[in-house]
């Protein structure tokens, strides 16, 4: 089981403290999940930088190519890292007659608005009760994601495991950024945990 401090920081010789003050978003009371995403970066310092911004958004953790992983915010701090989630009764199979006919209408603004009003899992994880891991991967010429090193999969492996355990999160509450909010597909799409 992972140690974290008073502040929300993981003591581990395996997570590097980058903590971005600026990517947190008020408290986080409960975590019901992980979403895994990647950059659109090449590098963890083109990330690491951008964090500086006062708007920017961002995840919890970051892992680099080679593995290495730094904790960028505090896991008692949200972070907007998800956006408007998708209904998670379609890809279960087991919406409502009155979730279908409302679906039926495209707008992901109300569909997001119809899903937060439900407590996870009902829903899927949202920034304000999710872990964010980012992948440090760029999109290529053709709009596709680069692929998840396998130095990248091993951390990440790890990371979710440990994350799991220590905060009690099932493995079925951990999703690829895509599958729960309007996202290029191919965005971790050779991320293993």
């Amino acid at each position: 089981m992972l140690l974290i401090d008073k502040e929300g920081m993981v003591v581990n010789p395996r997570v590097h403290a980058a903590r971005a003050t600026s990517i947190e978003r008020g408290q986080m009371k409960l975590v019901s999940g992980i979403i895994v995403h990647q950059t659109g970066g090449s590098t963890a310092q083109s990330s690491l930088s951008s964090y500086k911004n006062p708007s920017a958004n961002g995840a919890h953790f970051l892992i680099e190519k080679e593995g290495t992983i730094y904790q960028t915010a505090s896991l008692s701090q949200q972070t907007w890292h998800v956006g408007k989630l998708k209904a998670r009764c379609l890809l279960e199979n087991r919406c409502t007659p009155v979730e279908i006919k409302a679906l039926k209408t495209f707008s992901p603004t109300a569909e997001n608005k119809r899903e937060m009003a439900k407590q996870a899992p009902a829903r899927f994880p949202a920034n304000q009760d999710s872990i964010g891991i980012e992948l440090v991967g760029e999109a290529q010429a053709n709009g596709s994601y680069v692929a998840v090193t396998a130095a990248q999969n091993d951390s990440l492996k790890w990371l979710v495991a440990e994350l799991s355990q220590t905060l009690g999160i099932a493995t079925t509450e951990v999703f690829r950024h895509p599958d729960v909010s309007r996202k290029n597909p191919s965005e971790a799409s050779t991320a293993a945990w």
